[in-house]
């Protein structure tokens, strides 16, 4: 059986794309990264799927004149690739309706939260957590779901709880939450990609 072909959507540092390629150069998970799509130049997702030779698909404001125009661009590219599963990893723009229909139930997203609780627009990054700590939240977590065409309200898959530290600001959050997100997403990509039919 080939590899299963994956896309991942960043717009960050990349710290998911490079933890998810780690894990497949070690053998936990049988796939490979066939397209990275960013809509950031330069970012570090960008700059690591360059570096690692992987087919690099970059969408900013400039390369797309619109938000139709940049989902038609990015669904070529994935049918291009021959694309099984795509995962948005840190990726801040919404995905075409077009995308997300092609990829129902192989189309994942992380967020750093215990959803349904600080999702939807406008909570992502240093935003997510200080909700939680305003909140007066003991435990956070992150959370991976399928994709629908709403902002984090697709089927929830897996969770991990984090405890929130006493005094914590969101950087400090922010970086226990993301340790978990790291692990939850191996884990869980290794159940739905290794043993999915």
């Amino acid at each position: 059986m080939s590899k299963k072909k994956l896309a991942v959507f960043a717009s960050g540092r990349g710290s998911h794309l490079t933890n998810l390629f780690h894990a497949i150069e070690q053998g936990d998970i049988d796939a490979e990264i066939s397209l990275v799509v960013s809509d950031v130049e330069g970012n570090g997702a960008a700059l690591f799927a360059e570096a690692k030779d992987i087919p690099l698909l970059l969408v900013s404001a400039k390369s797309a004149s619109s938000a139709i125009a940049r989902n038609q661009c990015i669904l070529e590219a994935l049918t291009f690739h021959a694309i099984d599963w795509v995962l948005c990893l840190g990726y801040l723009k919404k995905v075409g309706t077009k995308i997300v229909e092609q990829y129902a139930g192989k189309m994942i997203n992380i967020h750093p939260s215990l959803l349904p609780k600080f999702g939807g627009r406008g909570m992502y990054g240093l935003n997510v957590h200080q909700a939680v700590i305003d909140a007066g939240e003991s435990i956070s977590g992150a959370t991976v779901h399928y994709v629908n065409e709403e902002y984090d309200e697709g089927a929830i898959i897996a969770q991990a709880e984090v405890d929130v530290p006493s005094g914590a600001t969101p950087a400090d959050l922010a970086a226990l939450v993301l340790k978990a997100e790291h692990a939850l997403l191996i884990t869980t990509l290794k159940r739905l990609i290794n043993h999915h039919d």
